[in-house]
């Protein structure tokens, strides 16, 4: 239960330093995404489970503050710590070179899915909006 409550204020901080000190210091419009690294941190050190229900709730703050489709960044963020976790026990402690290529991985990954998504989406979320002012 503490580890737990510890997470849920760990993610709050990432997201808070994410979204008003990090913007502040962009070198180039480029920060980086504390929330990726620690779903993908959480999914390498606890496993599958501990990744994917830290992506979801990172996810999930990111989708109220700054989403368009609810669920969008939640679902992103789930996968990303969910495919992390499957390096959980595969590498030493004290090698350095798996984390970072795989949150390097894990970046791009995360980057083409909400270009690719946001894309496909592009014209399909007008028709929903036509359809909510109906009802």
């Amino acid at each position: 239960m503490k580890s737990k409550i510890v997470l849920f204020f760990t993610i709050i901080v990432c997201f808070l330093l994410q979204s008003t000190l990090l913007q502040k210091i962009a070198i180039g419009s480029i920060t980086p995404n504390l929330l990726l690294i620690l779903c993908v941190s959480m999914g390498l050190m606890r496993g599958r489970k501990s990744g994917l229900w830290t992506g979801f709730f990172s996810g999930l703050l990111v989708d109220l503050f700054y989403g368009s489709v609810f669920g969008f960044y939640a679902l992103i963020y789930m996968y990303a710590g969910f495919f992390s976790g499957y390096a959980f026990r595969i590498y030493y402690d004290d090698d350095i070179k798996v984390p970072m290529a795989l949150t390097a991985i894990m970046d791009l990954i995360y980057n083409l899915a909400v270009y690719g998504l946001q894309f496909f989406l592009r014209g399909r979320l007008g028709i929903f909006k036509y359809l909510y002012r109906i009802i």
